[in-house]
């Protein structure tokens, strides 16, 4: 796993694949690469004063932000033992930091509100339970906008380009391979030619040299990419990237750190 650590800004960017449900914290054999590869992560970089996570599991009409100073937590998936259902992440939440964004959100004409009742669903305390189990870090949660259009989650991610000279993470917290019906259940990695179609455009898209135009549209027409429809029927789980491409700013080109398999499917993973 090849990191890298920007010396002209304090705060970073992430986009992975937060696997399936609870099954990562469960033990399931066929997220034994994602599991490995975010209780590696932390050490790669400076630890944050807080995180923000863009979760694939939540949409709304508008921008909204996690505003709870004691987040609870929010099972939102079904069918699973009951240990799933007992976890927890009793990090707090950051109301001030929230505010902040809701603030910063409105002065860019994007506007949103604030959620003091929602808590954490698992698009946040799976991985962070695997990156930062002490919960000893602040958490936020913002939304997805509800219609899922693309330049509004690039727009969002340019907003906060504003919180990067300070020491915050931002993750965009979805899967780059999201077809539900197409998963192996099981962890048989088997060869799937398009989704290594899909996943090689998502890594040239972010890693090759070029230019922030060009990146941004790439990514407004990403329905144009080779095999797009079979990997996103809906894209609820990529445009947490978006908004991270909008996050980093002029820091155009991201490095690739996972390129692996999780519930049989080839997934990946960018830092900028």
């Amino acid at each position: 796993m090849t990191m890298k650590k920007d010396q002209e800004r304090k705060g970073r960017v992430i986009y992975f694949s937060h696997g399936g449900g609870p099954l990562p914290i469960l033990g399931d054999g066929s997220h034994k690469a994602m599991n490995k590869f975010m209780t590696r992560l932390p050490s790669h970089i400076t630890k944050p004063d807080a995180i923000i996570v863009i979760s694939a599991h939540w949409e709304e009409n508008a921008v909204t932000v996690l505003g709870s100073p004691n987040p609870v937590m929010l099972y939102d998936y079904y069918g699973f033992p009951d240990e799933a259902y007992s976890l927890t992440y009793p990090a707090l939440g950051n109301p001030k930091l929230a505010s902040r964004i809701i603030r910063i959100l409105k002065q860019k004409g994007i506007g949103g509100r604030i959620d003091n009742e929602r808590g954490f669903d698992h698009g946040l305390f799976i991985p962070l339970k695997l990156m930062y189990p002490a919960a000893d870090i602040p958490a936020i949660q913002v939304s997805l906008v509800r219609g899922l259009n693309p330049v509004i989650h690039l727009e969002m991610g340019k907003a906060l380009i504003e919180l990067m000279d300070e020491n915050i993470l931002i993750i965009g917290s979805g899967f780059s391979f999201h077809n539900m019906r197409a998963f192996s259940w099981e962890g048989n990695n088997t060869a799937d030619q398009p989704n290594d179609s899909f996943q090689d455009w998502l890594v040239e898209t972010c890693t090759a040299f070029l230019s922030r135009t060009e990146i941004e549209q790439r990514l407004i027409l990403w329905e144009e990419a080779p095999a797009a429809r079979y990997c996103h029927p809906r894209e609820e789980h990529l445009l947490p990237l978006h908004v991270c491409v909008g996050a980093a700013g002029e820091n155009n080109r991201a490095t690739k750190i996972f390129d692996d398999y999780i519930l049989g499917k080839r997934a990946v993973a960018f830092q900028w």
